[in-house]
């Protein structure tokens, strides 16, 4: 079967594989989109320290089953549209223990620590495969991208007495961006383009600021009643926007962070002590994180803007390097199977 390996930073390859056979408690899976998110991009450029090279890319899923393992629950049958919770967890470290498996210290995620699921057919356990016949393919690549985004927002605990600030609005932010709005919170979405701030604003952002031509302080003042935003989500992963989360959030406010930093962040420590800040991380997603999605997208056209491009196979290193050369411009990439 046709598969996309990327062997070394800068290069991908298109590599035939065996068929892979379903196990007990497996489903076979033919895979119709796989989205490329910035995990993918960044081990294409050599930036992603959890990755070993070679590596098969892919976690953002649209494939129908194919053939069924034995001991495979009825409710899952050939020809069935699904999606694919894309992490593994060890039911046994201390995250797991807690009810937490999205952070197992052990987790796995297809196409960064395992191989992803950019090729014709992957197998994964039944529990991991989620149905709906409701939602379009296309639209089913996205659920994993907008569930990290709606997890950040359960961290946070946002209520309809919120004003948040969401710092980047690429896929994920924009994920934020919807979840805290359904939440009924005041939402203020930052970012250094117009297009994806117009884009928040239809998604239900409030406020949109531009910090390539505002002063984000001046405008955060005028609009909080210089009290600063309850919540601030970071979904961007740099020194600079880390330290803008700490800075501009209101006294006792929570800040949730999303983004990785590619390199160390220095503070004001002095704002954890004296805004006496809950500062949290979020990572990946849980299963009611996929329901909230899967319901948005059921009820909830998405733009067709998510979407930047749809390339074969073939061109997924062209996908990657104009990705790479656009990265302000691109939401998701998909590769069509």
């Amino acid at each position: 079967m046709k598969t996309i390996q990327i062997a070394a930073p800068g290069e991908v390859n298109v590599v035939e594989k065996s068929m892979p056979v379903p196990s007990r408690g497996e489903v076979l899976l033919k895979i119709n989109f796989v989205g490329f998110c910035g995990s993918d991009l960044n081990t294409f450029l050599g930036k992603n320290p959890m990755v070993k090279l070679p590596v098969i890319p892919g976690h953002e899923i649209s494939a129908e089953i194919a053939q069924l393992g034995e001991e495979v629950p009825d409710n899952l049958q050939p020809g069935l549209r699904c999606t694919v919770n894309p992490y593994t967890n060890c039911q046994r470290c201390s995250s797991c223990r807690n009810g937490r498996p999205n952070a197992c210290r052990y987790n796995e995620t297809l196409g960064v620590q395992r191989n992803g699921a950019m090729c014709e057919y992957i197998v994964v356990p039944w529990q991991k495969v989620i149905v709906d016949q409701y939602i379009s393919s296309r639209n089913m690549t996205l659920i994993e991208p907008l569930s990290v985004g709606f997890h950040a927002v359960s961290r946070a605990a946002i209520t309809d007495v919120d004003l948040v600030m969401v710092i980047g609005c690429g896929m994920i932010g924009l994920g934020a961006v919807i979840r805290a709005a359904l939440r009924g919170a005041r939402v203020i979405a930052v970012d250094m383009d117009d297009e994806k701030l117009q884009l928040a604003m239809s998604l239900g952002a409030h406020y949109g600021i531009n910090t390539a031509t505002e002063s984000l302080h001046d405008r955060l003042t005028e609009i909080s009643g210089g009290m600063g935003p309850d919540v601030v989500i970071e979904a961007v992963g740099s020194p600079a926007t880390y330290r803008m989360a700490v800075d501009e959030v209101a006294f006792t406010g929570r800040v949730v962070c999303i983004g990785y930093a590619k390199s160390e962040v220095s503070f004001e420590t002095k704002y954890f002590v004296s805004k006496e800040l809950d500062i949290r991380g979020s990572r990946n997603a849980l299963p009611e994180d996929f329901r909230a999605v899967i319901e948005y997208v059921r009820r909830n056209n998405l733009p067709e803007a998510f979407v930047s491009g749809i390339y074969p196979p073939e061109k997924a290193g062209e996908a990657l390097q104009y990705w790479s050369g656009n990265a302000g411009k691109v939401f998701r990439i998909f590769i069509e199977f």
